[in-house]
């Protein structure tokens, strides 16, 4: 049984939960998305929150945050549940994913996922997903999944200028916990994932620890390509970025 947090504790918790997700705007929610706090008291906050209207339970564990429309609320699209329920999840990827992180406002004609299921989900035959991604994404966010499909494609479905797509990457990397599970799950990605990782990570003044971690995992004798990060990472020549 899940030891119970302190009175003011948890409610300072239920706080941040409720902020985050009125922030959040129209999205689905899940309890991995508050992975940095303790698991009961987001169970709890989240329970509140459907009870109160905020939020609506459209699958267990799954919850959905509307928006008001000259109609009434907004409800969750058939696909867009799917997606969040299906079994071993998905993500956003390619431009699906680099528009979801804002980095461009573009939308493919057929939605990008991934996934580390071994086949595509029946109820998704209009969308391109990638199966058999690591499983170790099963436990980070949407949007920190989105970030590793971002570091696969190198940012190439980034529409912003060089300058631009660095900034915005490290805006998204400025948070040590988030950035302590990516680096957890990007032992199972591409070496050149990593090795972006890592560059932006010493960048942002991450830990040591975890930074070293990372350079261990990396064969010294090769190069990476950062496609056009590898201009604008400052420390891209000491993570092997090929020129």
């Amino acid at each position: 049984m899940a030891k119970a947090l302190p009175a003011d504790r948890a409610v300072m918790t239920a706080k941040q939960i409720r902020s985050r997700v009125r922030r959040g705007g129209e999205r689905f929610w899940r309890h991995t998305d508050f992975a940095d706090l303790p698991p009961a008291a987001v169970s709890q906050a989240l329970s509140r929150l459907t009870k109160r209207g905020e939020l609506e339970r459209v699958r267990k564990g799954l919850y959905y945050r509307s928006r008001p429309t000259v109609l009434g609320a907004s409800r969750p699209a058939p696909d867009a549940v799917a997606v969040h329920s299906a079994r071993g999840r998905l993500h956003p990827a390619g431009l699906t994913a680099a528009n979801y992180l804002g980095f461009t406002t573009q939308n493919p004609a057929r939605p990008e996922y991934a996934s580390s299921a071994a086949a595509a989900p029946s109820a998704l035959a209009g969308a391109h997903v990638y199966t058999r991604r690591p499983r170790n994404r099963e436990n980070l966010s949407e949007r920190e999944s989105a970030i590793l499909e971002v570091l696969r494609d190198r940012a190439r479905t980034s529409d912003l200028d060089p300058e631009g797509t660095c900034a915005r990457l490290l805006d998204l990397l400025n948070d040590r916990r988030a950035f302590e599970r990516l680096a957890q799950a990007a032992t199972d990605e591409p070496p050149r994932v990593r090795a972006v990782l890592g560059a932006a990570g010493e960048q942002l003044g991450m830990d040591e620890h975890v930074l070293g971690r990372l350079r261990a995992s990396l064969n010294p004798l090769s190069r990476y390509n950062f496609g056009t990060l590898s201009r604008r990472l400052q420390a891209a020549d000491r993570w092997q970025a090929a020129r």
